[in-house]
């Protein structure tokens, strides 16, 4: 996978970002989502380097960047400082402005660098997400028990750390497997790669601090924003799966109307993972969106 990308690690505030870079034509950071890795984007990202200078990392505690240690507050693991990660590798590769596809947790990552940084997005798409404070706002029963790792991986250490770390490749099975698709939506070597980052040390505890940030200090970020009428002002367009939990559970479109200014979207036929089950029909999106 990714033979036409050039792999190097980026040093910020004493972290290893682990990216990879190929293709020609305006910056496009890829941001994956958990329990992922970059690995994610292998079946559109040669083809976004047809048209884009494609940039992809590994955000903080998860594939093969480093992962902090836990902090009070769980500020290590903030969208704030994931984001400020984020920043620091395109400015690395020459970029202070790009445009920003994102899914799951990387889309959280995205939304706060967005609005914390907001020269340097230009365009941003983001997968199968509503904002999390909506999410936690309007959680049903229905969605709590779809997205039942939400709720523990919050729990106080080290009780869901021990778990994962007992069993990591159980883990991505079991959270990766229970969705719209089966494990049958995602290529052997790719699972492969998820199971083996889940296993390295650290990941486990990166993983819960993470979630338990999204939980605490960044839902107090994100309702600064509201209080402070701070919205999205660049296009955004939004996707997500008409077979996941997000679908079932929100009105995912209306949720980003009261988060940003120019918003488009819509649901595709695929479950959570759309840049695996659903790639052509992504491709078409992001060539349609983009600015290449």
């Amino acid at each position: 996978m990714f033979e036409n990308f050039v792999a190097e690690t980026v040093q910020h505030e004493g972290l290893a970002l682990r990216t990879l870079r190929g293709g020609q034509g305006p910056a496009l950071l890829l941001l994956h989502g958990h329990p992922q890795t970059h690995v994610m984007w292998h079946r559109v990202a040669d083809a976004l380097a047809q048209r884009f200078t494609v940039v992809m990392m590994d955000l903080r505690g998860y594939g093969d960047s480093a992962r902090p240690a836990a902090s009070d507050g769980h500020i290590a693991h903030s969208k704030r400082a994931m984001a400020l990660d984020a920043l620091a590798v395109m400015r690395h590769h020459g970029f202070d402005r790009f445009q920003v596809l994102a899914h799951d947790r990387g889309a959280r990552v995205a939304h706060r660098l967005a609005l914390d940084h907001v020269p340097a997005v230009e365009r941003m798409m983001l997968l199968d997400i509503a904002p999390t404070l909506a999410m936690y706002e309007g959680t049903t029963e229905a969605f709590a028990r779809a997205y039942w790792h939400w709720f523990f991986l919050i729990q106080p250490s080290p009780l869901p750390e021990t778990l994962i770390a007992g069993d990591p490749a159980g883990y991505v099975r079991g959270v990766m497997g229970k969705r719209h698709a089966g494990l049958a939506a995602f290529d052997p070597i790719a699972l492969a790669e998820y199971e083996r980052c889940a296993g390295l040390p650290g990941t486990a505890e990166s993983i819960c601090e993470d979630y338990r940030a999204s939980a605490t200090i960044d839902l107090e970020h994100d309702r600064l924003d509201v209080a402070n009428g701070h919205r999205l002002e660049m296009p955004l367009r939004v996707l997500w799966g008409e077979h996941g939990a997000v679908a079932a559970s929100f009105c995912v479109l209306d949720l980003w109307r009261d988060r940003a200014s120019q918003v488009s979207g819509r649901a595709m036929p695929c479950g959570h993972y759309i840049a695996e089950e659903a790639p052509s029909l992504l491709l078409q999106e992001a060539f349609d969106f983009f600015r290449s």
